[in-house]
């Protein structure tokens, strides 16, 4: 394993969760001695400042994602990495190709996060056609293809129309081990009186935080709780005038992207994950890992699998604004099983899932 090199082939370093845990993979990988470049189509993003001192950034310069093949397949003529890993159609189709041109001798891992049909459902039948026909041709150029739930590896059997048993599931490294209880509490939510209810991720539609908004609406005024809603998005502007509408000034805060969510997860008193769909939830298993009591919507594909079937957090139909209400306020005045949820979270732990993708890079 000495001097083992990996090149991860992502769009760029904005912060998403499949970029955020390419970084954290490549931090752990560097501890165990093996280097990484990210090669990326674009050599941008906020994560870029946040990589590990020894991994190497290669700018594809691709303006368009059709545009990435010939300086993919100069690289891996150049490079010669030992093994790649890609993430995110189509870059997942594009790099088993490119392999095959360049004759490209290392092990190909391409990886999916998101449940394909969904995320692109509105696209029409052309592209539909158009994905699952990249998907038949290239996949199997791939040495492993790497699913980040089992409710995505079923979708992309469905999509492709490749055996389910070729697709393997590796979960998200979560679970960080960085876990500081005694982070000092961010200012904006430092002294108030009632329980914090924290969700994170892009403000984008959807992670439905206007839902999530109507349902502490509807929680009783007495409880005197406060909504952080933290990140960065397309949404702001729009949330910003939900709240005014609703007359929650003051009572739900949005402040913004944090590099390290970890002091919010410290002192907040539940986490709520509101979204139409997800591939996984890293969120969630972050705030099992303080301990922190979940609500989640039960969308496909990933939080029923990480909560398990809600033996370890509640789960409610997807849109139901009353439901997502109604589980909050019963969370908030239950009392949580703080170790059990750290337990489930070291089951998706940074070292855990770091080795697995060794394990198939070096079978």
């Amino acid at each position: 394993m000495d001097q083992l090199r990996i090149g991860i082939v992502l769009p760029d370093l904005r912060p998403g969760g499949a970029e955020r845990l390419h970084v954290n993979l490549a931090d752990e990988w560097a501890r165990v001695g093996v280097s990484t470049e990210f090669v990326l189509r674009n050599a941008v993003g906020e994560l870029l400042d946040h990589l590990p001192a020894s991994a190497k950034v290669v700018d594809l310069k691709a303006a368009r994602v059709r545009n990435v093949l010939r300086p993919l397949v100069k690289y891996l003529k150049e490079s010669k990495p030992d093994a790649i890993i890609a993430a995110m159609w189509p870059l997942t189709v594009f790099a088993p190709l490119a392999a095959r041109l360049a004759g490209y001798q290392g092990r190909v891992i391409i990886s999916e996060h998101s449940p394909l049909s969904i995320a692109y459902g509105r696209h029409g039948r052309l592209h539909r056609l158009v994905m699952q026909s990249s998907q038949r041709l290239c996949y199997p150029l791939a040495d492993v293809m790497v699913a980040v739930s089992s409710g995505i590896a079923d979708d992309l059997s469905t999509l492709s129309g490749l055996p389910r048993e070729q697709f393997t599931v590796i979960h998200n490294p979560a679970a960080l081990g960085k876990v500081d209880v005694n982070a000092a509490c961010p200012e904006q939510i430092s002294g108030r009186p009632g329980p914090i209810i924290l969700t994170v991720g892009t403000l984008k539609p959807v992670k439905r935080h206007d839902l999530l908004i109507e349902a502490f609406a509807r929680l009783p005024a007495s409880l005197g709780a406060t909504l952080c809603i933290l990140g960065e998005g397309q949404m702001r502007e729009q949330l910003e005038q939900k709240v005014d509408c609703l007359g929650l000034q003051g009572r739900v805060l949005l402040p913004g992207f944090a590099v390290d969510p970890g002091p919010w997860y410290a002192h907040s008193d539940l986490f709520v994950l509101s979204s139409d769909y997800e591939g996984f939830g890293n969120v969630i298993v972050e705030a099992m890992e303080y301990g922190l009591p979940v609500v989640s919507t039960d969308c496909p594909v990933g939080p029923t699998e990480i909560l398990a079937a809600g033996q370890y957090g509640a789960l409610v139909p997807v849109g139901d604004a009353q439901a997502l209400s109604q589980a909050i306020f019963a969370a908030l005045t239950q009392k949580g099983d703080q170790a059990g949820l750290k337990l489930r979270a070291e089951d998706f732990s940074l070292q855990r899932i770091a080795q697995k993708y060794l394990d198939v890079i070096s079978p």
